[in-house]
């Protein structure tokens, strides 16, 4: 089954940073490579798929 592209708004949960990103979804996981905040954090996100 190939990839499908979509895109991505994180938002973080602690300093409100916002970040929209292309990712790739695969067995209905996105992959974006998006790590961490500038803000150190690593867990707390919103995410939203939004149409391409």
């Amino acid at each position: 089954m190939p990839f499908l592209r979509v895109k991505v708004t994180i938002v973080c949960k602690q300093c409100g940073e916002r970040f929209v990103l292309r990712g790739k979804r695969e067995r209905g996981r996105i992959e974006t490579g998006f790590k961490q905040c500038l803000c150190n954090n690593k867990d707390l996100f919103d995410i939203e798929e939004l149409p391409f």
